[in-house]
């Protein structure tokens, strides 16, 4: 008999999971469960388009859900929201229209993702005050961006940059408000964020850092914003506060929540109920540097949770996932700002003796026209010699590609000698002969080259 694999989301983690089930497995019915328009959706794409970067909200979803059950052989179900779980039964409901439909499964993977957090602060339900999660809503947000002229921007970490960014590129005027004292402050150091700060205000964007927003004024639509320093008039507000996990469904299948409050699983995305997987921005992980649980709602380890997950469901124990370090990046007007593994302040907390070199360097040969620069922080332990963290920040987009080497090195536990002594490339358009990661290196050695 067929098995039948049911999987709840359709975005990165979920559509991942599903398409892996039925490349492991031909004769699996495999069913995708998501209670919106769109699969294999990209929230991360919706301040460009916003912006006007992206022209067409639909460019958001990189299938059809025609496509994806077509060319997969997936039963693919848009539109229809998973309302309850049976884990005895082995059912899952879901409400499509006015009818309530049953799911058997063999194996259920939960790809529910995550939802905006939204202070419990006065006036929170006010009209206009507006967070980011599903691509079809995105027409929605650009047009009430367009109607507003005083934009709030509450949350200093990557989605509140990029809203920013897109604002300012409406010609709105921009006060981002951040109650620590710089923005990216659980994935930067206050250094290299003070980089970030220049950027924002050279750009015309207003900061208002270390100011915690307390509420919001307006009868029915908002049209103040109140903090700990001040009132001020806005049109419109853009939470980016952060994420949570959305767990609702998972406590309906009574699987067991991690430290973090999102779905404990384990290296196979098992989950405490037999049978039951999670997978992306629901469920708990953990870091490659020490194995220390933590949560990270990004795409690309969603993706291969994802995998992971739609392997295990038809394979058994089949693939392992090996943890994360939260490698990031995303464009701030006119710098790339990336980042993997710790912060030192971080990595103290964590038990670390971390210290840091801070280097800026050229991304080509000092002769070579058009090159541009990058500040690079690399944090190492003291007792190891092991190298914990990287932070990049520049001009360039070769800043991809050095977060990226660190994050590989770093994953395979690399020490500082082990940075100097990379094969690093080097050609005059491209890198300098002494590459920046081992210019960092070579500082962060102490006299040692």
């Amino acid at each position: 008999m067929a098995r039948k694999v049911v999987v709840i989301g359709a975005g990165a983690a979920g559509a991942s999971a599903a398409a892996r089930a039925r490349r492991l497995d031909p004769e699996a019915e495999v069913t995708l469960i998501e209670k919106g328009p769109l699969i294999s959706h990209a929230p991360c794409g919706i301040p460009y388009y916003i912006g006007g970067v992206v022209k067409d909200a639909g460019e958001l979803a990189i299938y059809s859900p025609e496509e994806f059950a077509r060319e997969r052989r997936i039963n693919v179900r848009v539109n229809a929201e998973a309302i309850d779980v049976d884990s005895t039964r082995h059912l899952v409901l879901t409400k499509e229209g006015n009818d309530v439909v049953k799911y058997e499964w063999d194996a259920l993977i939960i790809a529910t993702g995550a939802k905006p957090i939204i202070p419990p602060i006065e006036g929170s339900d006010l009209k206009g005050i507006l967070t980011l999660r599903l691509p079809h809503e995105a027409p929605r947000l650009r047009e009430e961006a367009l109607r507003a002229s005083r934009v709030a921007v509450v949350g200093g970490g990557y989605i509140g940059l990029e809203l920013a960014e897109a604002l300012r590129a409406l010609g709105k005027r921009v006060m981002l408000f951040e109650m620590m004292p710089h923005v990216l402050p659980t994935t930067f150091d206050e250094d290299m964020a003070k980089l970030i700060h220049e950027e924002l205000t050279r750009n015309g964007v207003e900061l208002h850092l270390g100011e915690r927003v307390v509420g919001f004024k307006g009868d029915d639509e908002v049209k103040g914003i109140l903090t700990e320093r001040g009132e001020y008039e806005v049109d419109r507000v853009f939470m980016g506060v952060g994420v949570k996990p959305d767990v609702d469904l998972a406590l309906k299948a009574g699987v067991k929540l991690g430290e973090t409050k999102a779905v404990y699983v384990n290296e196979y995305m098992e989950t405490s109920v037999p049978g039951i997987y999670a997978a992306g921005d629901v469920a708990e992980t953990w870091s490659m540097i020490n194995g220390r649980r933590m949560y990270v709602a990004l795409a690309p380890p969603a993706n291969k949770m994802g995998q992971v997950a739609g392997a295990n469901a038809v394979k058994g124990r089949f693939l392992k996932f090996p943890g994360v370090l939260g490698t990031a990046i995303t464009k701030v007007f006119n710098l790339y700002v990336a980042r993997t593994g710790l912060t030192e302040r971080q990595a103290r907390e964590w038990g670390f003796k971390p210290y840091s070199a801070t280097v800026k360097v050229k991304t080509t040969a000092h002769y070579y026209p058009e090159g541009g620069s990058a500040t690079i922080r690399l944090t190492a332990d003291e007792d190891t010699g092991r190298v914990i963290g990287a932070q990049v920040i520049g001009t360039d987009r070769l800043v991809a590609g050095y977060i990226d080497a660190a994050a590989a090195l770093i994953g395979k536990g690399a020490t500082v000698d082990d940075f100097f002594f990379a094969d690093l490339s080097y050609s005059p358009p491209t890198a300098p002969v002494w590459h920046g990661l081992i210019v960092a290196a070579r500082v962060l050695s102490r006299g040692k080259y």
